[in-house]
């Protein structure tokens, strides 16, 4: 079908009523994508409800201005991501929830992004602070004395951007990576990229970080990393589960109705 500059407008249609930030833009040329993050976010948000059935194709490409190929590809995708399945001569048909891929990440970053009521964000939470305290404990009988040294600079670190939300985020991230590496858990790391990842892109995860709350935090970092010194498993993992959960609690929003 062919493209002309109209059409190509319709690549970045309006977000759905309630979406709680912009979808990510894709790289240029890779149209399928564009129209996957874009479907996803209409399916997660609730413009296509459960059951609900997809655009018919040629509507799919009028409106995104791309071939009938891309938007077959499109589907496909959605369809391993478990938002759809699709049934001859029964159109394209939305699933439920539960069957989504929640650990795809443009799945779980559209649902970040749509969690006003912050059951996701609760449940990520959950989850982050059972691994990472988990792999805190773990890490007491294989962390090496230059790991526990990069945990110190990374906590001078934090110290000097007490000021600087920004880089103070970066470098909790790197102290908490040090952490997740020393502990061998290859599988928990990895889930933690990418929930952790994705929530980091939401404001309301974020929150407003002021100074007296980075002060909190930098002396529950410093207590972590002592609990590692003292080499006590229960002790690491009591001061992470401690951290992550009193941060959140600390600058958790109140849900939208």
């Amino acid at each position: 079908m062919p493209r002309n500059p109209a059409n190509r407008q319709r690549l970045a249609p309006a977000l759905p009523e309630g979406s709680l930030g912009e979808v990510p833009r894709r790289p240029a040329g890779r149209l399928g994508d564009t129209v996957v993050a874009y479907l996803v976010d209409r399916i997660v948000g609730g413009a296509y409800p459960p059951d609900s059935t997809l655009p018919i194709e040629p509507v799919l490409c009028e409106e995104f201005g791309v071939s009938r190929t891309v938007v077959r590809e499109s589907v496909k995708l959605l369809e391993e991501k478990g938002l759809v399945k699709a049934a001859p001569g029964r159109g394209t048909r939305v699933r439920e929830p539960a069957e989504w891929n929640l650990l795809d990440p443009v799945v779980l970053e559209a649902q970040v992004r749509h969690d006003r009521t912050l059951t996701i964000l609760d449940q990520l939470v959950s989850v982050r602070t059972a691994l990472e305290a988990e792999m805190a404990a773990d890490a007491v009988g294989r962390i090496t004395d230059l790991e526990l040294t990069r945990l110190e600079e990374r906590i001078t670190a934090m110290r000097e951007a007490l000021d600087d939300p920004v880089r103070y985020a970066e470098e909790d991230a790197a102290f908490h990576e040090i952490i997740m590496s020393a502990s061998g858990n290859l599988l928990g790391q990895a889930i933690i990229r990418s929930v952790h990842g994705k929530a980091r892109l939401s404001r309301l995860y974020i929150g407003h970080p002021t100074r007296e709350g980075l002060t909190v935090s930098l002396g529950e970092h410093v207590a972590i990393v002592e609990q590692l010194r003292l080499r006590d498993a229960d002790g690491a993992a009591r001061a992470m589960r401690h951290h992550i959960t009193r941060a959140w609690t600390g600058r958790r929003p109140t849900p939208q109705p």
